[in-house]
This record gives structure tokens, C-alpha cells and sequence, in this order.
């Protein structure tokens, strides 16, 4: 016997009503649900900064967004899932919402659907143009990304220093542990602090632009010398302290005056 019925938002859980005049089912009974249409993703997911991406992960992104409830504003897609190949940890998923969502419920949906882990991060319209405003790792992680909705990523600037503080607090890490440190967590604390010094540049960032910048400081013919952990010890930290300290510098200056002004 099948029933078809609608899904009811409850005060504490949602719930689906099924008729009482019914042949079958009896209270107690165990059942299945199941959607009567699946979930589908009609509109095409919008792509920033993205020249390619495997149709395999198109299909993938589409999936996950037409699981995703509808009350929830935007859903956005980032991280190393958008680099080329399929070397990636898992999936990085940006919930823009004003609602009060189960976040763990989500992730197990996706992780039973898909087969894949999913890093969900959940924020509030506000919080997310906030970030943007202020936050150099946030503005970076959004310079390349694939959106249900279009996003407006224009953002007004306001430095916040005591936030840049404790950003540039996490790179003090690679100076203090580096011959424990992989190729890639050095590469994330570099990356972290040069996204921090284009920030109060005034200067554009993306992942793209962040390297590039981390080539030329350093001198080196690539990245990968950074991710493959065979860097010259001597004049990467040699030149790692300067930039760190020049930057920690200009942050507690403005962290300063800051206090002066109040």
C-alpha cells in the first residue's frame, strides 16, 4: 500500500498526516518515506571565476542544491571540490539563511544522497555581507565559488584590526613550527597572511591573485614548491618573518590609533 502526503512543519518536528480510514499501515507499523518526485535543480547554478568544471561535479553541485530546502536563501559551493581533478577532502557548503536549520541533518542527507563528506557552514544574510566586508579569508573563499542565486560580490571594505589580528595570529604558526608543518599547512598560513596584506592594500583577492603575489615574495618558480614541502628553509623564513612582521606592524598601528580614538 502507498500513501502520498504532505510534509508539515511542526513546533518541535515536522510530520506527515496520513488518512486514519486506510487498509494496511496500522499504528506502530514501520515505514519508509520517500519523495513521491526527486529532487530536481532546474535553474543553472551560477559560476564565478570558474574557466572549467568537470561535468561530474556540475551534476554533483546540482544534486546537492536541489536536496537542500527551499527556505533556505542561497547555497553556495567552494573549496578545493572546484579545483581541477578530484583530489579534494570533501565538500564545502555555504548555507545563507535566516531560518533555524539542523545542520548535521543536512550533512547526513547529502553524505547518504551523495557518498560524499560535506564541511557546511551556516550564516545569517547579515553575517554573510559582514564578512565580506571585513574579512579577507571569507572574500577569498567566495572569489571562486558556484551559487544557486546570484551573488552581488562588490563589497565596501571596513577593516576590522583586531579581526586581521587574530587571522595573522594563525600564520605566527609557520614560523614557530615549520619542520613539523606539511607542504599544505604551510601553504594555508602563507596564503592566509598574504590574503590579509592585500586586504589593507585595498586589493583585489582570489586564490589565483594570492599565489601569484606568494611567488613573486618569495621568489619561487611555483606553489607547488610550497605544497610539496621543498622549500629552501633559510630564505623562505627569513623572508616569511619580514613579511609578518611588517604586516603585524600595520595591524597593531591601526589596533592603536584605533584606541586613541575612543
Amino acid at each position: 500500500m502507498e500513501i502520498s502526503g504532505r510534509v508539515s512543519k511542526g513546533s518541535r518536528m515536522d510530520q506527515i498526516y496520513i488518512p486514519k480510514n486506510r487498509s494496511g499501515l496500522a499504528i506502530g507499523s514501520y515505514v519508509v518515506i520517500k519523495p513521491v518526485i526527486e529532487p530536481k535543480f532546474g535553474d543553472k547554478p551560477c559560476l564565478y571565476n570558474l574557466q572549467y568544471l568537470e561535468p561530474i561535479k556540475l551534476e554533483i553541485i546540482k544534486r546537492v542544491m536541489g536536496l537542500i530546502d527551499d527556505y533556505v536563501e542561497n547555497v553556495i559551493i567552494t573549496g578545493s571540490f572546484l579545483n581541477k581533478g578530484f583530489n579534494f577532502g570533501d565538500l564545502d557548503v555555504l548555507l545563507i539563511t535566516n531560518e533555524r536549520v539542523n545542520g548535521l541533518n543536512i550533512e547526513n542527507k547529502l553524505y547518504s544522497d551523495l557518498g560524499i563528506k560535506t564541511h557546511l557552514i551556516i550564516i545569517n544574510s547579515k553575517s554573510f555581507v559582514g564578512g565580506l566586508e571585513s574579512d579577507p579569508l571569507f572574500e577569498m573563499m567566495l572569489s571562486r565559488c558556484v551559487s544557486k542565486k546570484r551573488l552581488i560580490l562588490n563589497p565596501k571594505r571596513k577593516i576590522d584590526y583586531r579581526l586581521l589580528d587574530l587571522h595573522l595570529l594563525k600564520s605566527k604558526a609557520l614560523i614557530d613550527n615549520f619542520d613539523v608543518l606539511s607542504g599544505d599547512e604551510k601553504y594555508y598560513l602563507t596564503r592566509n597572511m598574504i590574503a590579509i596584506a592585500l586586504f589593507l592594500q585595498n586589493k583585489k583577492i582570489g586564490v589565483d591573485i594570492v599565489d601569484k603575489k606568494i611567488t613573486r615574495i618569495f621568489g619561487l618558480k611555483s606553489i607547488g614548491l610550497i605544497k610539496k614541502n621543498t622549500l629552501n628553509k633559510s630564505d623562505f623564513l627569513s623572508q616569511y618573518k619580514k613579511e609578518y612582521n611588517n604586516l603585524f606592524n600595520k595591524i597593531l598601528g591601526g589596533i592603536q590609533n584605533g584606541a586613541k580614538q575612543e
